[in-house]
């Protein structure tokens, strides 16, 4: 199995593009509801709400996102 010094392996370039359209429409250090995220992915990678689920929860194992009382952050790169 590929992966790199960190032991984790790059991110599918579907789940790239939604954490690429997650931070440009979340301002630096805010957070946003599920809601929010669902409907940024869905209006700008045209993904269905069961779709952005399944790349939030990539996102969320692989510590590109965490939650915070049930509300997302980007993790500061």
């Amino acid at each position: 199995m590929a992966s790199n010094s960190a032991g984790t392996s790059r991110l599918l370039p579907l789940a790239q593009d939604a954490l690429d359209a997650l931070s440009t429409a979340v301002p630096p250090n805010e957070s946003f509801s599920y809601g929010h995220a669902y409907t940024i992915l869905a209006e700008e990678e045209d993904l269905s709400q069961p779709a952005a689920d399944d790349i939030i929860e990539r996102l969320l194992l692989r510590g590109h996102l965490y939650e915070v009382d049930g509300e997302l952050r980007l993790t500061e790169s």
